[in-house]
């Protein structure tokens, strides 16, 4: 989905479009803690992104419109859309609350096939939601994702097997997965700064510098991705993850942003009707070295204390002053519904 929550809204609320668009943490007139969630396209025309911190976001636009997240409302429209896109599927598998992949390998039988089926899943959405995306179609999940993000906003891309290396090379390194700021600056240092010129560089080299992502960044320059789309049935966990514009060791900005999170996870639950027995944090330092750690409850709750708590507890062993954190994320699962539960006490 294009700037998805700030598009929901946008439509919800006409009077904002054409203006800055901020949704994320209060920033309580630049000193507000936390972080951008997402910003409209006309927001970062000032240099606004997701993952900045709000108080930073003020400084660039201090006249945009701030608004906090409204998960209820963005999780009922993500899933008027995600079956929308599901009936189309022969696999789906949901990421977060805006986006999705699909395998569609029975529906079509070559290439433009797919781009009318793309078309028309864009148009369904158009008319039923009143909201654009942009869609990528390839013959993995890698170069369908780098090629959904090509053409932002309402965008469709289509690429090839034939022409995956072509359509990677030219493109910034940072388009791959996994490779950030810190990442690409490294690489750039080492005179990698197009896909094409991490195909072409030794591999050896790669895995002295980055260890075993070394011969990821290799594969994923050529384009190969082997991993599935994985179908799921039932929801078995409810996450949110976000990662740092830049490196920080500031403990209030980690705290208020993993209570963010942890709401979002909460008002997603309450509107499936669902509880929660286990709280899992994720945290990723500044040279990838990355840490999950969970604790299982005695009882099934979705109280959004409970979980911000628990999450709070379960990061402060990672939170160190020598190590910068890139990303931050929590999940709860071990779910059950609330009517489940009603029937069993």
């Amino acid at each position: 989905m294009d700037q998805f929550y700030a598009a929901v809204e946008e439509r919800e609320r006409p009077e904002f479009k054409g203006n800055p668009v901020v949704v994320g943490a209060d920033p309580k007139e630049g000193k507000g803690r936390g972080v951008v969630m997402t910003a409209n396209y006309e927001a970062r025309k000032y240099g606004i992104r997701s993952g900045m911190p709000i108080s930073r976001a003020w400084k660039l636009c201090p006249d945009a419109t701030y608004l906090r997240p409204n998960f209820r409302l963005y999780v009922g429209v993500s899933r008027r859309i995600m079956n929308i896109l599901r009936r189309h599927a022969d696999k789906f598998e949901q990421w977060g609350l805006d986006e999705a992949f699909l395998e569609v390998s029975s529906k079509v039988s070559n290439l433009e096939e797919a781009k009318q089926l793309a078309a028309k899943m864009k148009r369904e959405v158009l008319e039923e939601e009143k909201l654009t995306c942009s869609i990528g179609v390839g013959p993995n999940k890698l170069v369908a994702k780098i090629a959904s993000d090509f053409n932002k906003p309402d965008g469709l891309t289509v690429v090839g097997e034939k022409d995956i290396e072509r359509f990677l090379a030219p493109l910034s390194v940072r388009k791959l997965l996994w490779i950030g700021k810190k990442t690409e600056r490294k690489l750039n240092k080492m005179g990698i700064e197009t896909i094409g010129d991490l195909a072409a560089f030794d591999v050896s080299t790669l895995n002295e510098k980055f260890g075993v992502m070394g011969t990821y960044f290799s594969q994923a320059a050529h384009g190969i991705d082997r991993s599935e789309v994985a179908q799921r049935s039932e929801v078995k966990s409810v996450s949110r993850e976000t990662t740092f514009e830049e490196d920080t060791s500031n403990i209030d900005l980690i705290l208020e942003t993993l209570d963010e999170l942890s709401q979002g996870i909460q008002e997603e639950l309450s509107e499936s009707k669902l509880l929660f027995k286990t709280v899992t944090i994720k945290i990723r330092y500044e040279h990838f070295e990355t840490h999950t750690h969970g604790k299982t409850l005695n009882f099934y709750t979705n109280n959004l204390q409970t979980l911000q708590k628990t999450a709070k507890e379960l990061i402060q062993t990672y939170i160190r002053k020598n190590k910068k954190v890139r990303l931050i994320g929590v999940r709860a699962s071990n779910l059950t519904s609330c009517e489940k539960q009603k029937t069993l006490t």
